[in-house]
């Protein structure tokens, strides 16, 4: 496979297919496993929150990972069994956005997600994970203007490992309607720090979750190679995480200043 800027493996082939299948088939290898570790915390904020029914934007939802979790009341294991199972890769599209609408339970929060992935979304939304979909790419423009209606909606900002990919340019400008709460898994390699600054002048307070969550094992023995050394580069010491086979992330929750105290995380860490 070939690499990204990052130096990470590219697994950009497999969010354009027009189902979930390649995406999963491909993950179940490397033990993808950060929208579970962010389930509960993301569930946490969802019940926190002062809104009566909170709308949740996913940054980079693909094909809706994180409202699947929560929605169809599943894990991931659930999920790689499902989209694996050799009777439900033989299904037909139709037949399979079906199965999948089934497994949706009703009410709970609203979803809505970001990505530049038409058929990601598209999928998403067909299958219910998704209220709404924002295809769009605001690092580089502004949104438009029934994009920024529905960002005008949102009360939490989630993502698992988008960041990196997209900057603090994407994240004010989600930030600049509503005033969401943000909470943002962001892998060791890359740093939070601009993210923060740029949300604090409009407003925001920063604080870093203790504790670090698995994302995924590393690709290759070259991939982990390049990894060691980028982190290397930016001073962070992988012993015992990153040297030992699973690239790692951070949790960082971002909200409007005098807020009351974030719910307590410990039983999650």
């Amino acid at each position: 496979m070939p690499f990204d800027s990052t130096g990470k493996i590219s697994f950009d082939h497999i969010y354009t297919a027009p189902d979930p299948r390649p995406f999963f088939g491909t993950l179940k290898r490397v033990g993808y496993h950060i929208p579970q570790a962010a389930k509960p915390y993301f569930a946490k904020l969802i019940a926190a929150h002062p809104a009566e029914r909170p709308t949740v934007l996913d940054v980079g939802c693909s094909y809706g990972v994180n409202a699947a979790l929560q929605r169809c009341e599943a894990t991931m294991d659930d999920l790689y069994t499902h989209y694996t199972d050799p009777a439900v890769r033989a299904l037909d599209h139709t037949a399979l956005v079906e199965a999948d609408r089934k497994r949706v339970r009703p009410g709970g929060p609203r979803f809505y997600g970001l990505d530049s992935s038409a058929p990601a979304l598209e999928y998403a939304l067909s299958a219910g994970f998704l209220d709404e979909a924002i295809h769009a790419d605001l690092e580089g423009d502004d949104p438009d203007s029934t994009q920024q209606k529905l960002l005008d909606d949102v009360d939490l900002v989630v993502s698992t490992g988008f960041v990196g990919y997209v900057t603090e340019k994407t994240l004010s400008r989600v930030a600049r309607g509503a005033r969401p709460w943000m909470a943002h898994f962001v892998l060791r390699m890359f740093s939070y720090e601009p993210i923060a600054e740029s949300l604090a002048e409009l407003g925001y307070e920063t604080t870093g979750v203790a504790g670090v969550f698995r994302q995924r094992q590393f690709a290759s023995a070259e991939e982990q190679t390049q990894i060691l050394d980028t982190l290397s580069a930016a001073g962070v010491d992988p012993t015992g995480l990153e040297s030992d086979g699973w690239l790692y992330a951070q949790l960082y929750v971002s909200r409007p200043a005098g807020l009351p105290a974030l719910p307590d995380f410990d039983a999650e860490g």
